[in-house]
């Protein structure tokens, strides 16, 4: 591009508005047709209006012949705004290259995390990129100077993190995914270390996008996607509100909305859910959304590990992480893939400061060959672990049943900071029906008297009055008294000498387990 003829003020609107046309209108115009927004549009639809400013919008490829085919170097970089907040954003191109990684455009990341690191802003990724501009990456030479950066994935959590997938994201577009404290997928999205042509090239694999990294594949098997989404405008919309739920940077604590009587829940209370005999199952979701304020219930991970149910939510107005059993699935039974969840998102509210409620009706972890293979015992104690290194104010409410290391993982004894039980809630070493079993090999149609006799021994010192009397737990409540005590324990548990700032003794954990 030469613009010999123009004065420097005019090559510059002349460059601007050459990067503005991004990779030209035929391929803007094939999106359109597609109903899938281009790299600017997003931006558009994710910000607060008007409060875009790009950096690095006159970068280009290092490479003479790529110079005028590359505007911004197929990422869109800059600051703007979210409810009035700043944040960081990166955008890629798909116009431009396939949104190729490139040395200039990785230059361009690394800025704006350095940026939103050291001024404390969230930082933002919409992924959608073919992987490597192998172009410039061939050669020993460009693998070296590629090796540069040795803190490049290193994340110690200063500010969260959090990415689309609006597309196929290979290479760096996935390592930042999987970074993130908070990714959403778009059903139609790929997600994989690299494309379809790469993996039959290399290892003589053919498969379909969906079986490589589709949104089932990561919503329901990897765990790696936090949220599915039908649209664009969808995905920023989940971004927008997630982030309402975090501070902008680990050193504060997240902002509290007002809360007015509309913005508590409905009035039918969590006694119309949970039903008293033990046997019958409940979702425990319809449980929360009778405790937290109206329509802030925000689950993550929802399709997977769904024993167990991660999600923020507001009391009052606050914000809090809910970890709760989930009797629908598995009767609640923990196994690794529910654990693996649970240590993540403890990890996330331990790094950025938002108390942990915990809402235990569990029989314990499960157990079979299954889980054995899949390392549940590593899972159950990297669970304990991060509940014991969260430094935020823990809650825990007891509502039918907690056994076993499930009591503990669930903030039993002295892993919480205050607790409760439902009155009618049982807690012991195991249920007291498979206790007769393994001591004394009675079942009910084997020997009913006798069953009912042990049973009645077993069960002698399991309710949550026995285990208020070992002061065990601080209070027994009824059900309807449960967001109660909730709002109050958080309101005595505020951490006033540091002002809710936690040690963040997990912030260099990964993201994913």
């Amino acid at each position: 591009m030469t613009h010999e003829h123009l004065s420097p003020e005019q090559e510059l609107q002349a460059r601007r508005a050459k990067t503005l046309q991004m990779g030209g209108e035929a391929k803007l115009q094939a999106r359109r047709d597609a109903g899938v927004l281009n790299a600017r549009e997003r931006l558009e639809g994710l910000l607060d209006p008007q409060s875009f400013s790009e950096v690095g919008m006159l970068a280009h490829s290092a490479r003479p012949e790529d110079r005028d085919s590359t505007p911004a170097d197929a990422k869109i970089t800059g600051f703007g705004r979210i409810e009035s907040r700043r944040v960081a954003v990166v955008s890629n191109d798909m116009t431009v290259k396939g949104a190729s990684s490139s040395w200039i455009n990785a230059r361009k990341i690394a800025y704006m995390k350095e940026c939103a690191t050291r001024n404390g802003m969230p930082l933002i990724f919409l992924g959608e990129s073919s992987g490597q501009r192998m172009q410039d990456a061939m050669g020993a030479g460009s693998m070296a100077g590629g090796g540069q950066d040795a803190q490049q994935y290193c994340r110690r959590r200063e500010t969260p993190w959090v990415s689309a997938v609006l597309g196929a994201c290979f290479g760096s577009a996935s390592w930042y995914s999987c970074l993130s404290d908070f990714t959403v997928m778009r059903k139609g999205a790929l997600l994989a270390v690299s494309s379809p042509k790469v993996t039959s090239v290399a290892i003589g694999e053919s498969s379909d996008t969906e079986e490589l990294g589709g949104w089932r594949m990561h919503s329901e098997i990897t765990g790696l996607a936090d949220m599915v989404v039908n649209t664009d405008q969808e995905a920023l919309t989940a971004i927008r509100r997630f982030l309402s739920y975090l501070p902008s940077h680990s050193n504060e604590t997240p902002a509290a909305l007002p809360c007015g009587p509309e913005d508590r829940p409905e009035s039918s209370g969590p006694e119309t859910i949970v039903p008293a005999e033990r046997s019958k199952t409940y979702d425990m979701r319809k449980l929360l959304a009778t405790l937290v304020d109206r329509d802030s219930l925000f689950p993550l991970k929802d399709r997977f590990g769904r024993s167990v149910v991660t999600a923020l939510a507001r009391l009052e107005g606050a914000s809090v992480g809910i970890v709760a059993s989930n009797p629908q699935f598995k009767g609640g039974a923990l196994d690794a893939d529910a654990c693996r969840k649970a240590t993540g998102f403890i990890a996330m509210c331990d790094s950025f400061n938002i108390p942990l409620v915990f809402l235990v009706d569990t029989p314990g972890f499960l157990v079979g060959i299954e889980g054995e293979r899949r390392a549940a015992p590593a899972h159950i104690m990297n669970m304990i672990h991060a509940v014991q290194l969260c430094s935020v104010p823990k809650i825990s409410v007891i509502v039918r049943k907690s056994f076993g290391q499930a009591y503990l993982n669930f903030g039993g004894g002295r892993n919480s900071d205050q607790s409760a039980a439902w009155c009618m809630a049982d807690v012991s070493f195991v249920d007291p029906s498979v206790a007769v079993s393994v001591v004394h090999g009675v079942t009910r149609e084997s020997d009913p008297e006798r069953y009912a006799q042990l049973h009645a021994e077993f069960a002698k010192d399991t309710s949550a009055f026995a285990l208020a009397g070992a002061m065990g737990t601080h209070e027994v409540i009824t059900p309807c008294e449960t967001r109660r005590f909730l709002v109050e324990a958080l309101a005595v548990q505020r951490r006033g000498f540091n002002n809710g700032i936690g040690r963040h003794e997990m912030r260099t954990w990964p993201t994913y387990f």
